[in-house]
């Protein structure tokens, strides 16, 4: 792999890179060693069900269990050591770039992997749309200086034309070959993965990027740990390198799903009782599809909520314009000051409710049924959120306005454990 710096661009640069990978032989399945990226895996029962699919699943590298941070780092390290020297991971033998597919059902997702250069190329042109909290890119910075290596790929979308010539035409020509290998993992879906091996198609897929502009869909606190650690450096070399998929749009269009909260310390009657008189609350009878639809015809008229945990649901919606106006800052944009996610922090969490946004007080949690399952189980409160469009998210970005952290959950995202990057292999 060159790695010589990033050049100066007004696009994206994507580079081959020998990529590690699983060697089949050496493991039970593949399906059995790969995991979601490591900030899906919040339950405890999850990491020990990954833990013990397999003695090698990729959970042992992202999210090592030892008593402190520094120790569970240097576990994550000397276990990549030991399974590379034990040969259960490998290095491929060239630089290649590696194309990824997706399907379940009617879902079908194609993108390609790659090492993408960071600053001064990706300046306005990488677009972050979230915040990141500084301890969890502080931890994050720490287990891959201590490893060595870019263990999950971000999820990068960028609005391409379709498939009728660059990276999507190379794609397409590219899944019509014998793939590199095939899983499907126990959520449903399928996963193939071919190299890119043909100078020219690389080429292909450099110069259609070198114009292209990113959003970052998923990995926001990898992407900021990407450029603390390239800056960190004294000299060109492979921080100056990111490991990322990225999906054209406008060929595979990226499902957009709210994260929602668990506020551990809140009973739901607690929360309800200091709404009144700030917004309209009422009960949703039925099951949770039927309180997610209502909350779906709220949200298209104002800010709306789903509180659930005491064994019902209850919608809140239509706040008051003054406490609005009160709580959500004024020198942002119209449609920054209209997220759900601005007002659930800047006026509830913050003014209402009086939570600080820390991990002691508040769960982010991808799966509706588990955020109302965990409230109910520990007497606390889930509030569940609709999606924003995203279009909504595109456009604040491009003005590099940030919303509040997990404002959204953009998919499907890309298994980890198919392909690493070692920073220490040329």
């Amino acid at each position: 792999m060159n790695t010589s710096g990033p050049a100066l661009g007004r696009g994206l640069r994507l580079i081959p890179f020998r990529g590690l990978r699983y060697v089949p032989e050496r493991v039970g399945s593949l399906a059995a060693v790969t995991s979601p990226p490591y900030d899906v895996v919040v339950r405890p029962d999850g990491l020990h069900h990954l833990e013990s699919a397999d003695p090698h699943n990729i959970v042992r590298l992202i999210l090592p269990q030892a008593g402190t941070a520094a120790a569970r780092h240097r576990q994550a390290a000397d276990t990549l050591k030991r399974w590379l020297a034990e040969g259960v991971l490998a290095p491929d033998p060239v630089p290649v770039l590696y194309v990824y597919e997706q399907r379940a059902g009617d879902i079908l997702q194609r993108g390609v992997i790659g090492a993408l250069a960071l600053s001064p190329a990706s300046e306005g042109v990488v677009l972050p749309h979230e915040d990141v909290m500084a301890d969890v890119v502080e931890d994050r910075a720490d287990l891959m200086r201590t490893v060595g290596a870019h263990l999950e790929p971000l999820l990068l979308s960028y609005a391409g034309d379709g498939g009728r010539s660059g990276t999507t035409a190379v794609i397409e020509r590219v899944v019509e070959r014998v793939p590199l290998l095939t899983t499907t993992t126990e959520d449903g879906f399928s996963h193939r993965l071919w190299a890119v091996t043909d100078p020219e198609e690389q080429a292909e897929i450099e110069s259609d990027l070198s114009h292209r502009q990113a959003l970052i869909a998923d990995g926001h606190h990898r992407w900021a740990t990407y450029l603390r650690l390239q800056q960190e450096q004294s000299g060109p070399g492979p921080w100056d390198f990111g490991l990322v998929l990225l999906v054209d749009t406008a060929r595979h269009p990226l499902r957009v799903r709210a994260i929602h909260r668990l506020l551990h310390r809140l009973p739901v009657a607690r929360a309800l009782g200091v709404l009144d008189g700030r917004f309209r609350v009422r009960p949703v009878d039925g099951t949770l599809d039927r309180a997610l639809d209502a909350l779906a015809e709220a949200a298209e008229g104002s800010n709306a909520f789903l509180l659930a945990g005491d064994g019902r649901f209850h919608l809140a919606d239509r706040p008051d314009r003054e406490l609005l106006a009160r709580t959500v800052r004024a020198d942002r944009p119209a449609a920054w000051r209209a997220l759900d996610a601005t007002v659930l922090h800047s006026t509830l969490l913050d003014d209402v409710w009086g939570i600080p946004d820390t991990p002691e007080e508040i769960a982010y949690i991808h799966d509706a049924a588990a955020a109302v399952e965990q409230a109910e189980r520990h007497g606390a409160t889930a509030v569940l959120m609709h999606p924003v469009r995203e279009d909504v998210v595109r456009d604040l970005a491009r003005q590099g306005v940030t919303m509040p952290r997990k404002s959204t959950s953009f998919g499907p995202k890309p298994a980890t454990g198919l392909v690493l990057r070692s920073l220490g292999v040329d």
